[in-house]
């Protein structure tokens, strides 16, 4: 987590706001709690921006009700994460998730960047070979 370094010449109030603010990986890793584990729309919700960006090998979307809709229809299971990154802003998961439909184990990678304590981009990268039906 990051050091906080507080300025004496500064208000207690503007002291009590930098404590309290979350960290782009903390944002993010209770955004995926809320999706994967706890199931929580709204709180989903909460944690993007309106106008988030969403790419991935099989979807876009640039609309937070129309992303939430599609993720939440996929009834992700938690995600093992194997590893974390961040700078600054941006938060980098590489993980493991097992689907159900269809029965596959696909390691991927996010990468999210959050402004002004929301999601405002996610970038999904996966093997989509699973996805695809033969004959297609």
């Amino acid at each position: 987590m990051d050091t906080l370094e507080m300025n004496p010449k500064s208000n207690d109030a503007n002291n009590k706001k930098t404590e309290s603010a979350k960290s782009a990986k903390e944002i993010v890793m209770e955004y995926l709690e809320a999706v994967t584990e706890r199931r929580d729309f709204e709180s989903a919700r909460s944690y993007l921006k309106d106008n988030i960006s969403y790419w991935s090998p099989l979807n876009s979307f640039d609309n937070a009700e129309a992303y939430l809709k599609y993720n939440f229809s996929l009834h992700l299971p938690k995600l093992d994460i194997k590893k974390t990154f961040t700078d600054g802003d941006d938060v980098c998961l590489l993980y493991e998730i097992t689907l159900t439909k269809p029965p596959a184990t696909l390691f991927a990678s996010l990468w999210a960047h959050v402004d002004g304590g929301k999601i405002s981009s996610i970038r999904v990268l996966f093997d989509p070979r699973p996805f695809v039906q033969p004959g297609r």
